[in-house]
């Protein structure tokens, strides 16, 4: 299918589905459960994982086993991300084997003190101290804003601070910055706003959008976001994912979905769809629910066959 010049040819997708999505799931997951849906995710072609959050237990049980994975990964040829909230445990990840953390915070006051509860400026005042042990052991860094496109406390969220966060972050040293859509109040116009704001003022591409689909806008989304040049995106296996602090946070768009549609558009993204969708289904069976992802359900467009 030929696509107007506008759009990339290539897109990366960063899967955020063992972490994001996972640490969602109330009854906890048997970590060889997680490293197999791991396994199968790096096996279909995800080159960038996020496959643990290194935190406080208590707060997040299910990513206990952040060590364990980290363990069980060892070696692996692909890069294994991991979030992380302060020094402390950004060492923790360094010692574990991490290729790359995200360091994270809100962009507005109330969402960031109800997710860490720590202000801003709390939240940045510790980051020093990751990028230098990041620099120390060639470990790369992505710096994620929550709440990029709205606030579940405070309504909209200025583009300004937005920018202004993005800049502290690549001042730090940062490789890249993720704008989060952590409540699904992001829409086209804002989104395709902000992604030209940020090309403008960086005159850099060094940036990833992370749309959550709680209003059934996540895909069209996407699709503005690449007509003005974005080139990587966050996508969770089966769509699994959301918000401890959003009331009804609905999942990331499902990785298999949007590997799909790309396939469709002659996009290239480097993962295998057959194989996605095999990972997506028994991930499904591993969880014990039905997922919201849904070529996993319909399977691949199958022109030969002529379906519908």
């Amino acid at each position: 299918m030929l696509m107007p010049d506008n759009f990339p040819k290539k897109v990366k997708l960063r899967e955020v589905g063992p972490r994001d999505g996972f640490q969602n799931v109330e009854a906890f997951i048997p970590t060889a459960g997680k490293l197999a849906v791991i396994d199968a995710l790096a096996t279909a072609g995800a080159r960038e994982i996020e496959v643990a959050s290194f935190i406080n237990e208590k707060v997040i049980p299910q990513l206990a086993d952040a060590e364990a994975i980290m363990a069980g990964l060892a070696g692996k040829k692909f890069i294994r991300s991991t979030l992380v909230p302060t020094p402390k445990y950004a060492l923790a990840a360094i010692e574990a084997g991490a290729d790359q953390l995200v360091v994270f915070l809100s962009a507005s006051e109330s969402h960031n003190r109800a997710n860490v509860n720590r202000s801003i400026s709390e939240s940045l005042a510790g980051l020093d101290t990751v990028f230098s042990l990041a620099a120390d052991h060639g470990v790369s860094v992505l710096g994620a804003i929550a709440v990029s496109f709205g606030c579940p406390f405070e309504g909209a969220v200025p583009p300004d601070r937005l920018l202004s966060i993005a800049e502290t972050f690549r001042d730090l040293g940062a490789d890249g910055v993720i704008f989060g859509d952590t409540t699904g109040m992001a829409t086209p116009g804002p989104v395709s706003r902000l992604v030209k704001s940020y090309q403008d003022r960086f005159s850099a591409n060094d940036f990833s959008l992370h749309f959550h689909n709680n209003r059934g806008s996540a895909m069209s989304n996407l699709l503005a976001a690449m007509q003005v040049g974005a080139t990587t995106f966050d996508t969770a296996l089966g769509g699994i994912g959301g918000c401890p602090t959003v009331p009804q946070a609905a999942g990331n768009l499902a990785t298999e979905d949007v590997v799909c549609l790309l396939h469709e558009m002659g996009i290239e993204t480097g993962i295998d769809l057959n194989l996605l969708i095999t990972a997506a289904r028994d991930m499904e069976a591993l969880l014990g629910y039905p997922l919201p992802g849904q070529v996993m359900k319909s399977g691949p467009i199958d022109w030969q066959a002529g379906n519908p």
